[in-house]
């Protein structure tokens, strides 16, 4: 029995054409080194033409189109015949074209998405309250990095769907700070000092113009917004440096930043206690000493 298996073995193993299996593989691996190369020279000759999205995927499509050559050419070394596999091919397209109608209808969303081009590689977009930076995008989904270095898979049907906001895609963006005074400060004595900090503050543009604009009347406050302009790189660094900026101005100054006051107690010991004034009569009274009036 392990005689007649033995013999079984090498029969096929001595029927296998190693020599063209060997030629197959080495026409896959040169396939591979030869696509890298034609992939990062093409990248390197359109860096300076067009942008990183169209870079990532010109030097794409290169790859797979050498790579796709020198495949074709490793099946028909191995023996097998072209019309076949072609065939197989298209049945298998069809038969996954039914049972994955989700991934058909992000790789359409992802075609127009590459049209229509509403952002790039390395711009930031807020997509349903998810902020990051564009690190990839791909017939299935967009990938992005958030600010706390989290890795994000939004797929690309759900952008085609949903209100998407590019946060980079033009030069300078606006800050506006809401704030509030009290009704007894001089409000045009607030907007004068606000414009002069963003004068000079470093960060803020001398155009467009920042400008004060009285918003409403609060319940215990005038409320005020404050906007200025940055370039987008400086959005987060002119934010706090100019709300730090407003605060310490506003104390200089004495004008009063109105806050709710909130009294909270539990029982019987933390009760509020009652506070009663008396007229001036009731206080000479109270102070004076006591006189026996039948004297």
């Amino acid at each position: 029995m392990l005689e007649t298996l033995q013999t079984t073995i090498a029969q096929v193993i001595g029927s296998i054409a190693w020599g063209k299996w060997l030629s197959a593989g080495f026409l896959l691996v040169l396939g591979i080194v030869l696509a890298t190369f034609v992939a990062r020279s093409v990248g390197r000759l359109v860096e300076t033409r067009t942008t990183r999205h169209h870079q990532v995927m010109i030097r794409r499509v290169f790859f797979y189109l050498v790579f796709l050559l020198f495949a074709v050419a490793a099946l028909r070394e191995a023996g097998f015949s072209l019309e076949v596999v072609l065939g197989a091919a298209g049945i298998l397209t069809v038969a996954i074209g039914f049972a994955s109608q989700t991934s058909a209808s992000n790789i359409i969303s992802g075609l127009f998405l590459v049209m229509e081009k509403p952002f790039e590689i390395g711009d930031t977009i807020e997509v349903d309250a998810t902020i990051g930076e564009v690190v990839a995008i791909d017939l299935l989904s967009v990938k992005l990095r958030t600010a706390d270095n989290l890795y994000v898979r939004i797929p690309n049907e759900t952008l085609i769907k949903t209100r998407v906001i590019n946060r980079s895609r033009f030069p300078i963006r606006r800050i506006d700070l809401v704030l509030g005074i009290a009704y007894a400060e001089d409000v045009e004595k607030v907007q004068d000092l606000l414009l002069e900090l963003a004068q000079q503050n470093t960060v803020c543009l001398e155009e467009p113009k920042p400008f004060v604009l009285v918003t409403g009347f609060g319940a215990s406050s005038v409320d005020l917004q404050f906007s200025f302009w940055v370039p987008r790189e400086e959005f987060l660094d002119g934010r706090g440096s100019m709300m730090i900026a407003v605060k310490k101005a506003l104390d200089e100054h004495g004008i009063e930043i109105p806050f709710p006051h909130t009294s909270v107690y539990a029982g019987s010991h933390s009760e509020p206690f009652r506070v009663q004034l008396m007229a001036p009569e009731q206080q000479k009274d109270k102070d004076s000493p006591d006189v026996d009036r039948n004297d």
